[in-house]
């Protein structure tokens, strides 16, 4: 299953230009359970207060959280949790376990960003669609986002989510990338990105990254993970660099699938 959403290959900017990612028309601010006012000043004690002081100060970054709107990518009873500082369950009704589908918390995802930062010409690859929120943040600054998602109902629920924002970059597909996706093809990409736990990162999925490109992931366990860029330098060596710990759900591959998460 594929969904693309708006026009391939456009740039998002040009679609954020024209303020319809400000004010999409599907999305009535009256609809929220607090005045739009408040939407806005929890928007800037997030960045003020979690993003800022967690060492994300890359100018870029902070001015994207302001512009991609977060509460857009959640359960409208979570709208008032959008921008704390919590992992959110994507699918209602779900209770939190170590492998549940969750938004991870802001600070964690402009973390990945800031660390992994696209320029504009990039082709990104994202395991693990979540909310939609991490791929629409990636697409800001590539060329082209594509989102891979194992759970159906959560493909489909980034997919709204993005279609609400109008961003055109950005295909999400069903299916299990963590051993690479579509390898036969040759695909490559200049951004890999692992939202969410692995043992390890597979030396397929490895492989599909450029000379030159990134692949962030959280390698680990449920008792330590550590935030870590890989980068190909050349067709046989891969650097790796450890940036935090963290600890997050860990992605699952088809084999047992219990579970997607982002």
């Amino acid at each position: 299953m594929t969904v693309l959403i708006g026009s391939a290959g456009s740039q998002v900017s040009n679609i954020l230009s024209s303020n319809t990612l400000n004010t999409p028309s599907t999305f009535d601010p009256n609809s929220l359970n607090t005045p739009s006012w408040s939407v806005s000043a929890a928007r800037h004690h997030m960045i003020e207060q979690q993003i800022r002081p967690w060492g994300i100060l890359e100018p870029r970054v902070l001015e994207v959280l302001r512009i991609i709107k977060r509460e857009l990518f959640v359960q409208e009873a979570q709208t008032t949790l959008a921008f704390s500082d919590i992992q959110l369950p994507i699918l209602p009704d779900q209770p939190l376990t170590k492998n549940s589908e969750v938004m991870l918390e802001p600070r964690i995802e402009a973390r990945i960003l800031q660390a992994i930062m696209p320029h504009g010409k990039e082709e990104v690859l994202e395991v693990g669609s979540g909310s939609g929120y991490m791929a629409a943040l990636l697409g800001y600054f590539s060329k082209f986002v594509t989102t891979v998602e194992l759970n159906p109902a959560i493909a489909e629920f980034a997919t709204v989510n993005l279609n609400k924002c109008r961003i055109p970059n950005v295909r999400v597909e069903v299916g299990d990338a963590l051993q690479g996706w579509k390898v036969s093809s040759n695909t490559s990409y200049d951004l890999i990105c692992l939202s969410g736990g692995v043992c390890e990162v597979s030396q397929a999925l490895q492989n599909q990254l450029k000379v030159g490109g990134k692949l962030f992931a959280f390698i680990g366990d449920e008792r330590l993970m550590s935030a870590t860029i890989i980068r190909r330098v050349s067709h046989d060596y891969f650097q790796q660099k450890k940036l935090f710990e963290a600890l997050v759900p860990s992605l699952v591959d088809s084999s047992v699938r219990h579970s997607f998460v982002f």
